[in-house]
């Protein structure tokens, strides 16, 4: 479903976020998994308040705007429904983590193949899904 309603995401921008979504899942996979609050706090931003009232995005979105870097622009729903499920997943692994489990490993670990099928090759794993609910599922 195409979100009219909020703006439209550069491509490059959203797969630069995906690169160091990777990179601080790597990290937390080798020193602490208290890292991933910081992504349960960007997905959650960029998932149900959209990625333009999120203060990291604004940022990247200028600084890849100012040298010409941004990408073509994308719709946002799809996005939105691959940070809700980055939301997710770190929430996820923290709870894992607060309950002393190693199981919080995986859903990072998840996370790391899909970020980086988002910034090496462009597909945007919860963008196929969110396409797929709403072909099989089309709204009322």
């Amino acid at each position: 479903m195409l979100r009219f309603d909020l703006p439209r995401v550069h491509a490059n921008v959203v797969r630069w976020e995906a690169l160091l979504t990777c990179l601080v899942c790597l990290l937390a996979l080798r020193w602490s998994p208290w890292l991933m609050a910081v992504l349960a706090l960007q997905g959650g931003l960029r998932g149900w308040l959209g990625h333009h009232r999120e203060p990291l995005h604004a940022l990247w979105k200028r600084i890849l705007q100012a040298q010409g870097w941004a990408g073509p622009l994308e719709d946002v729903g799809a996005k939105m429904f691959a940070a809700k499920l980055l939301c997710i997943a770190s929430s996820v692994a923290l709870l894992l983590a607060a309950a002393g489990s190693t199981l919080w490993r995986v859903p990072v670990a998840v996370l790391v193949v899909f970020s980086t099928l988002e910034w090496a090759l462009a597909f945007c794993a919860g963008c196929w899904a969110y396409g797929w609910w709403y072909r099989r599922f089309p709204p009322a």
